[in-house]
C-alpha cells in the first residue's frame, strides 16, 4: 500500500512538473509553436499597440472611453499603427487561422484590432480596462470575465484573438505584456488556461520571415 501511494505521488509530481514546463513562455521551439498555432485551439491576447504617452484618459462619465479624440482619451501613436499593421501581416503570412477577434471598447484597442486585419472586430467589456472597472462591477468582475474568455475553447481549427489592456493581463494572468506584445494561451478544457508563449512585434516579423513559406 505504501509503495502504491508513493508511486502515485511520484507520478503526480512528474505530471505537475510537465504541466509547469508547458505553461512557461518560450518552452516550445519556434517551429513547434507555429505548427501548433496553425492547428488552432489557442487564444492570442494582445495588449494594444504603442500609444501617445503625452495624452491621458479623461473618463468623467460612462462611455467616455469610446472617444477617439486624443484630447480626451489616449490614442495609438503613428508607430503603434504601423506595428499593429505589421503584426497582422506577419500572422497572415504565417497562415494562422483566426475565428473570433475581440477587443476592449477603448478606441486604441479597437483600432489595434482593426489594423491587425484578421477579421471582424467584436467589442467586449469582458476585457475592459481596469481603470474604469467601477462601471462594470469592480476589478474582480473584470478579472473573472477576462479569465473566462481566456479559458474559452476556440471553434475547431481556429484561434481567438483578444486585444485589450496591460492591466487586465497583469491581474488576470501570470504575465504583463508590453504594448503590442502578444501572449499565447492554451485553454485547458477545465475552466483554466496555460501560458504557452510571449511574442513581441519583432518576433512576429522574424517568425514570418522564417516560416511563411514552410
Amino acid at each position: 500500500m505504501e509503495v502504491r501511494i508513493l508511486t502515485r505521488l511520484i507520478v503526480m509530481a512528474l505530471l505537475a512538473t510537465a504541466l509547469t514546463a508547458v505553461a512557461q513562455p518560450g518552452q516550445l521551439s519556434d517551429e513547434s509553436l507555429v505548427r501548433a498555432l496553425r492547428a488552432g485551439g489557442f487564444t492570442l491576447y494582445f495588449r494594444h499597440a504603442q500609444t501617445e504617452w503625452s495624452q491621458s484618459d479623461h473618463v468623467r462619465a460612462e462611455g467616455d472611453w469610446l472617444s477617439c479624440d486624443p484630447a480626451r482619451i489616449r490614442q495609438l501613436s503613428a508607430s503603434g499603427r504601423d506595428t499593429a499593421t505589421a503584426i497582422g501581416e506577419a500572422m497572415r503570412a504565417l497562415n494562422l487561422p483566426v475565428g473570433r477577434v475581440l477587443a476592449s471598447p477603448y478606441c486604441r484597442t479597437v483600432r489595434t484590432a482593426e489594423l491587425l486585419g484578421l477579421g471582424p472586430v467584436e467589442t467586449s467589456t469582458d476585457v475592459m480596462n481596469l481603470r474604469v472597472a467601477e462601471y462594470f462591477g469592480g476589478p474582480g468582475a473584470i478579472v473573472a470575465t477576462a479569465r473566462a474568455q481566456l479559458a474559452r475553447t476556440p471553434a475547431p481549427g481556429t484561434n481567438t484573438v483578444i486585444v485589450a489592456h496591460g492591466n487586465v493581463a497583469r491581474e488576470a494572468t501570470p504575465v504583463y505584456p508590453g504594448e503590442a506584445e502578444g501572449v499565447v494561451f492554451r485553454p485547458d478544457g477545465d475552466g483554466g488556461f496555460q501560458v504557452v508563449a510571449q511574442i513581441t512585434p519583432a518576433e512576429w516579423e522574424r517568425l514570418a520571415r522564417v516560416f511563411a513559406a514552410r
